[in-house]
């Protein structure tokens, strides 16, 4: 498994500083802690959708980001699959072409095959649906289904199942447990959820006010 090192430092407007570190080569890494301690602006920034004052990323052999030496690699260079707590598809593409979208995108080949995703997350019966016509959790793995159609990397999920009633959670939890085992994608895994955090996550981050508070596998930081 890939390690992903993380080291980035910033300071917001607001005053509100973060400076967090962590390696790991877990399957998959949940950040946990509570609200405004930095999970969700970490994924960002590994994402590439924020540029951190000073640090540094790195994803096996591969520098994303370092300041000292200017390198800053965009996020489609990053080969990276978000899924967002609000889903994101486009509204005026069809659960198809949604999924299709992150292929084009990419312009290669890709070892995760379309077919395959649309199997494993049941989606075939969706294809020609419109998204305002998908309940949230059909959405959902919509989405994490254009997100594995692009061949990631590395898997960012930033609470992908906030919005969901406790049924749809353990059912897309289920789809979730499926992926992992499918395609061993590393995936960062941004939850509130000690139950979710339990049920998927190999190691555990605890973020508190910026900086990482706790840093271990699941089973001990997460024993009683």
């Amino acid at each position: 498994m890939n390690r992903l090192s993380f080291q980035c430092s910033h300071h917001f407007a607001g005053g509100f500083s973060l400076n967090v570190a962590f390696d790991t080569t877990a399957q998959v890494t949940a950040l946990v802690g509570p609200s405004g301690a930095g999970k969700t602006t970490v994924l960002y920034m590994i994402a590439g959708l924020v540029r951190p004052q000073s640090g540094s990323i790195r994803l096996g052999d591969q520098t994303w980001l370092d300041t000292p030496k200017g390198i800053d690699l965009a996020t489609s260079r990053r080969r990276v699959g978000v899924v967002f707590q609000d889903h994101l598809l486009f509204p005026h593409l069809t659960v198809e072409r949604n999924l299709m979208y992150g292929r084009r995108r990419r312009g290669r080949s890709s070892a995760i095959e379309p077919g395959r995703v649309i199997e494993v997350l049941e989606l075939g019966g969706l294809l020609a649906r419109y998204p305002r016509n998908l309940s949230g959790g059909e959405k959902q793995r919509v989405a994490l289904g254009r997100s594995l159609v692009s061949d990631p990397q590395l898997l960012l999920m930033d609470e992908p199942l906030a919005s969901l009633d406790d049924a749809l959670k353990d059912r897309i939890l289920t789809y979730l447990e499926r992926v992992v085992a499918e395609w061993h994608v590393p995936t960062i895994y941004v939850s509130h959820s000690v139950a979710e955090v339990r049920r998927l996550a190999d190691r555990v981050i605890v973020l508190d006010r910026g900086a990482v508070a706790l840093c271990g596998p699941t089973d001990q930081l997460l024993s009683t």
